[in-house]
């Protein structure tokens, strides 16, 4: 072994165990959903006193649960979605745990779920087992998130089997419904040529997407920021940005590093966001590590809209976002204004915030110091 040996050694013990570790936090993780799931359609069905609490369970749950380990109102009712769309999980799910810990009730012994395949031979039953028993180890929350929400069984079934002959990204199975793979498929003649086509170009999972899978963060206790830098580049500027607009006395207040919000049903991250006290608005900024894209300046102004609707309140203006765009020479800097259309708002604005020269000066010099 020479030392170029030791280091691919290495790496592929690092890749290989770092890939284990990630799934199975992940299969953890669904486990644990699927069963919150469980309990809370057994207690809707069978609990003692569920009267009590008629339509407002979840409500009620999530202010008696910790919030931030994943137990919002949204969180606790996908959960118990989970349970109903995937009951045939049961076996495997309940394996999982000690049985002081987890105790079945009467109704635990679920139904067959593949009852409607009743023209099925039981060798075709064992592979839809065998298969689904693949299919909770080899996907995250994130995508039952998505599958739990299409209704027709048959086109679901279709996206689990794709997504595990694939390897999907949570991302790559998204855009995958989104643009109506299923249907294109049902209408294709050659339907191998089709999904062969669609993997050769598909976003593969890997432990890097894994962990940084929102639902993960809340599973483990993790702060977004601690795994959410794709650079050394993009993690210097972020925390240098900070320093330096906070030194400039401008009235910046930080208040939160890759916040996290939830659009729809998709959860985005905002790089920084500051108030800012004399200007009485949110400051939101973005970074773009590569060039200008006006996809990038809808995404900010798309956040810009959602602080507006949900973050301001009485007295606020709106907020404001800045765009920070690096490439290996030079930067660019842009800011941009949620519903602004009065022109003294605008100019206020451009008094009391810094120059775009001063920030792309800045942002140059760190790009230098990298």
């Amino acid at each position: 072994m020479n030392f170029n040996d030791l280091i691919q050694a290495i790496s592929a013990i690092h890749e290989e165990l770092t890939g284990q570790a990630t799934k199975a936090v992940n299969f953890s993780l669904t486990v644990r959903n699927w069963l919150i799931g469980y309990y809370i359609k057994e207690f809707e069905q069978k609990g003692s006193d569920r009267a009590s609490y008629g339509d407002h369970i979840l409500q009620d749950l999530s202010h008696h649960l910790p919030h931030n380990d994943g137990f919002s109102y949204r969180s606790l009712k996908l959960y118990r979605q989970s349970y109903t769309i995937y009951p045939q999980f049961g076996q495997t799910m309940f394996a999982q745990c000690p049985s002081n810990v987890i105790r079945q009730t009467p109704s635990a012994q679920l139904y067959d779920s593949y009852a409607h395949h009743g023209d099925l031979i039981d060798e075709d039953l064992d592979q839809f087992h065998s298969f689904y028993e693949t299919f909770i180890r080899s996907v995250s929350f994130s995508h039952f998130s998505l599958l739990i929400t299409l209704e027709d069984p048959l086109k679901r079934m279709f996206y689990e089997v794709e997504c595990v002959r694939g390897n999907w990204s949570v991302r790559e199975l998204k855009r995958q419904i989104e643009s109506l793979l299923f249907e294109r498929s049902a209408l294709s003649r050659d339907k191998k040529a089709l999904s062969d086509h669609v993997r050769s170009l598909a976003q593969v999972d890997s432990p890097q997407l894994m962990i940084r899978d929102p639902y993960v963060f809340e599973f483990l206790g993790i702060k977004s920021q601690e795994v959410l830098y794709e650079s050394d580049l993009e993690h210097a500027l972020l925390f240098k940005i900070e320093s330096f607009l906070l030194e400039l006395g401008y009235g910046f207040c930080f208040e939160a590093r890759q916040k996290r919000i939830l659009i729809g049903e998709e959860y985005f991250f905002v790089d920084l966001v500051f108030y800012h006290r004399v200007l009485k608005c949110h400051v939101l900024i973005e970074l773009k590590v590569g060039g200008f894209s006006h996809e990038a300046l809808g995404q900010l102004n798309t956040y810009l809209n959602w602080y507006k609707a949900h973050v301001m309140t009485e007295g606020d203006n709106p907020p404001v976002g800045l765009l920070l765009c690096t490439e290996k020479n030079h930067a660019l800097v842009q800011y941009a204004c949620a519903g602004m259309d009065n022109q003294v708002f605008v100019s206020k604005y451009q008094v009391r915030l810094p120059g775009t020269e001063e920030i792309r000066e800045f942002v140059e010099g760190v790009i230098r110091d990298e």
